[in-house]
């Protein structure tokens, strides 16, 4: 199955080209799981579904470690039917998107919580798109539901769901929500921003 992302990295600081450039090379660790590309507008990265936001975590982590507020925006897919089959791909696997939705839910909770912390506190919010699917709306309620127990919830907005907490549970969420809900076979994607480091936080 063909997944992936456009990220942007945002710090918002005089010496942004050392921040981004310098957190560009926390990808390097996982390069023998992904295709990754940059160029001056996003950073490509073309893998595994749960091989995705541990690459983005690290990248965000690395740059807001500086203190200073920074911002990424990505947009993340799998089961693109636009895109061609890439080898570095695989299925869902594991996640089985066809398993009944509590049990799903159950799973998605339980691998957050199991999720390393990485120290860096961070906020997000995110849109979930089951594109193409029988009853989206069940999907997308079953996301909301698992996010609500999740521990990093914080609150509904519109058009999108807020997130809060350590960077290792809220990439962790952004995973199980990518990889668990939504058809197995088909295009599911996500809009995410992530903040960190915010001098207004709310």
């Amino acid at each position: 199955m063909f997944s992936g992302a456009q990220i942007s990295l945002y710090p918002m600081a005089d010496d942004f080209v050392g921040i981004i450039l310098g957190a560009l090379s926390a990808l390097d660790v996982h390069r023998k799981h992904l295709r990754i590309e940059t160029d001056d507008v996003s950073t490509l990265i073309v893998g595994p579904p749960d091989k995705l936001f541990p690459a983005m975590r690290d990248l965000f982590v690395a740059a807001s470690e500086t203190g200073t507020h920074c911002v990424l925006s990505a947009a993340v897919s799998r089961g693109c039917p636009g895109e061609p089959d890439d080898p570095i791909c695989d299925p869902v696997g594991g996640s089985v998107p066809d398993q009944p939705l509590q049990t799903r839910i159950a799973a998605a909770v339980a691998a957050v919580k199991a999720a390393p912390l990485s120290g860096q506190q961070v906020a997000c919010q995110f849109s979930l798109y089951p594109l193409g699917a029988d009853r989206h709306m069940d999907e997308i309620y079953g996301c909301i539901e698992f996010l609500k127990a999740s521990g990093v919830f914080d609150r509904p907005k519109n058009f999108c769901t807020k997130l809060r907490g350590d960077a290792g549970p809220v990439f962790a969420a952004l995973t199980e929500a990518l990889t668990r809900f939504g058809p197995v076979d088909g295009h599911v994607a996500l809009d995410v921003t992530v903040s960190a480091n915010s001098p207004t936080r709310i």
